[in-house]
């Protein structure tokens, strides 16, 4: 399946002071049309800046390190989406986006976001406030405050119409040298159900870290936990992630050719459906035109022998090569 998107260049970043919030990746998914702020690592009274107590600088979040792949792919649609986003003030911004699709619902969303007055950064104010609601008065909000220099927190609440469908808090803490993070989803004490998930990364050198993830849910009748383990390697251009576990196994690599050409490779392999897919992306910024053109080629495949350990799946077996030959062909 190959998908090509063509859109406006983004916006310059705001100067410094000017109380505007730059957009970055962070604890949760944003919106279309918001932007969020970046958390840097903590500083301490008395100690010079761009110097910390560790040698090694902190790894950021365990859920950005498939960020800078993911983030040259389009995202996927049916129809066409209008977005009109409005400032109303420096703290304070509202959007508007209509989808029209005959595959997928159409309907009108009306989002606002309000960044406070608590400065962080040059770039960086708190608490931040985001929410979205469509025509069906379904809710999606988000609160979002730095509570110390080192500690971040978020709650998200989830609406279907008059009915509460999900939510959950997080609690970050991003030391020297290692994040870690903890998540608590849908608790309900009275049926002793709910989830939480752990993340801990580790920077082991300048260019790399490992971490892990603990996932563990509960309900009546049904209780487990899943595992998995991350390793990335940041190079002068280049990002490549891998991280395996109980589920599968999910591989990315994000390359930045130049200046104006970015690249992605992802892999995503499941031990329960037996499926993989394998996808190319690409991100194209002419910004002498205000163009910016995205595109992307996905090969799944479905697997039909039976599970064997990692170390022993073939690569020549996984990936269906003659239809992706044909694929490219067409391209």
């Amino acid at each position: 399946m190959g998908s090509v998107l063509a859109a406006s260049s983004p916006a310059p970043p705001p100067a410094p002071g000017s109380g505007v919030v730059q957009g970055a990746p962070g604890l949760v998914s944003v919106p279309p049309g918001f932007s969020m702020p970046s958390v840097p690592p903590p500083s301490f009274p008395g100690q010079p800046a761009g110097e910390t107590g560790s040698p090694l600088p902190n790894p950021g979040t365990y859920e950005e390190c498939h960020r800078k792949c993911k983030e040259v792919f389009p995202i996927q649609m049916e129809g066409v989406r209008l977005v009109v986003n409005k400032g109303l003030s420096n703290h304070f911004q509202v959007s508007h986006t209509v989808t029209l699709s005959t595959l997928a619902e159409s309907g009108y969303r009306f989002g606002a976001t309000y960044v406070g007055t608590q400065q962080t950064g040059p770039a960086e104010s708190f608490p931040v406030m985001v929410g979205d609601m469509d025509n069906t008065a379904s809710l999606n909000a988000q609160v979002i405050h730095q509570l110390t220099s080192a500690v971040r927190s978020k709650i998200a609440i989830q609406t279907q119409q008059h009915k509460f469908v999900n939510w959950q808090c997080d609690l970050e803490y991003r030391g020297d040298d290692f994040t870690s993070a903890v998540t608590l989803g849908n608790p309900d004490v009275l049926l002793g159900s709910g989830i939480i998930v752990a993340h801990y990364l580790q920077s082991i050198s300048p260019a790399l870290a490992f971490g892990g993830e603990l996932v563990y849910h509960r309900r009546p009748g049904e209780e487990g936990a899943v595992t998995s383990l991350m390793g990335r390697y940041t190079g002068n251009n280049y990002v490549a992630t891998l991280t395996l576990g109980g589920a599968g196994a999910h591989a990315t690599y994000y390359h930045r050719a130049n200046d104006q050409l970015q690249l992605g490779v992802e892999f995503e392999g499941s031990m329960r459906t037996q499926e993989t897919a394998v996808s190319f992306g690409y991100q194209l910024d002419l910004p002498k035109a205000n163009l910016l053109f995205k595109g992307k080629l996905s090969v799944p495949r479905q697997h039909s022998y039976s599970v064997r350990p990692l170390g022993l799946i073939d690569p020549f077996n996984v990936i269906d090569w003659p239809e992706f030959i044909h694929l490219l062909s067409q391209v």
